[in-house]
């Protein structure tokens, strides 16, 4: 089977298709996994609260204190922050483009003599946990639709709350030890960034350019018009959604939630996407076991943005990044995506 090389439309970055690789054994080998803590252990359950950082928001139905029981979502900071805590911005200050920062020293004025290599800048911001469900469960995939519905809930609104005061709020969802999870329990993390990645940058930018080019296109909206005409990587759709395969897929069974309508962020499109992000943790469950192995974040516009089209990534841990992929920044897939879109759709019909 020969191999490609694959543009992905929204970041411009390659990945490179190589499916002869699937025939090495062991191609979606991994390391057994980890023993996990006990659950009685575990912080995150209902009945704990004084085992974790007092919490700063909560979804309790019925009423009741803070860091108390009867809770359906419940907001911690971070026990081991990626991010320094909320430090003040400069007042008029324009969000980074992830292009330019004033810790970059080829982004420095010239003339103001040689530039210094080694500028740092304070890594301020907000990282939270946002623990999913009361009971233990290691998967979103476990939760039934009313405790998933609430979940997703739950991160639109800490998003919401931070969206004015952040350059790009970065929502994760990590399942596994292999793809970074350190506690079991089901959980996103939020991370509130004082700078607009360059990843989240150039995408916004080629969401930009596109529209201008076509006088007024949206870019993902064209690339779901023509997924759901081609039908080869489709997985599913529904009304106000479609889950797909994407093109330049960079590891196996890769998928991407899109909203049919076009809207920029996210967190304030309703409850939009909520069912079909559910549909794809099914479909992959069906696929690997429970539970699956994997890392989800929410794309959504950074601060300032123009014209964006938020939308969900999901990424299955089954192969390692080696030097190739590491030195080089291009991902090499040794599952096409159609084979993958295909696989799927069968598991969920």
């Amino acid at each position: 089977l020969s191999s490609q090389v694959r543009i992905d439309q929204l970041t411009g970055q390659r990945a490179v298709l190589a499916p002869g690789r699937a025939e090495r054994p062991d191609a979606f080998a991994v390391d057994a996994e980890a023993p996990r803590a006990n659950r009685g252990d575990c912080p995150f359950c209902e009945g704990r609260e004084d085992r974790t950082p007092p919490e700063v928001y909560a979804v309790r139905p019925g009423g009741g204190e803070s860091n108390s029981p009867g809770w359906t979502a419940r907001v911690v900071p971070n026990l081991y922050p990626v991010l320094s805590g909320e430090g003040e911005r400069e007042s008029g200050r324009a969000p980074e483009s992830g292009f330019a920062s004033p810790a970059d020293p080829l982004g420095a004025p010239t003339r103001a003599g040689e530039p210094d290599l080694f500028a740092a800048s304070a890594a301020n911001g907000a990282h939270e946990v946002i623990v999913n469900a009361p009971q233990h469960v290691a998967s979103l995939a476990e939760l039934d639709g009313e405790r998933f519905a609430g979940a997703v809930e739950a991160w639109r609104e800490r998003m919401r709350a931070h969206a004015s005061d952040s350059s790009y709020c970065h929502l994760i969802v990590n399942e596994g030890p292999q793809a970074g999870a350190s506690l079991e329990h089901t959980h996103a993390q939020l991370y509130a960034l004082d700078f607009v990645p360059t990843a989240i940058a150039r995408e916004r930018e080629r969401f930009a350019a596109y529209h201008e080019r076509t006088a007024g296109g949206h870019l993902l909206q064209d690339v779901a018009a023509e997924e759901v005409r081609r039908r080869e990587r489709l997985v599913a759709i529904d009304d106000e959604a479609l889950l797909v395969a994407p093109w330049a897929s960079r590891s196996p069974f890769e998928l991407r939630v899109i909203p049919r309508r076009p809207a920029p962020s996210f967190e304030r499109d309703g409850t939009v996407g909520t069912e079909m992000i559910r549909t794809a943790l099914t479909a992959l469950t069906r696929l690997l076991g429970p539970p699956p192995r994997l890392n989800l974040w929410v794309r959504t516009a950074p601060g300032g943005a123009g014209d964006f089209h938020w939308h969900v990534d999901i990424l299955p841990r089954l192969t390692i990044r080696a030097g190739f992929e590491m030195g080089t920044g291009v991902e090499v897939n040794i599952y096409p995506p159609e084979r993958a879109a295909a696989d799927l759709r069968e598991l969920l019909d």
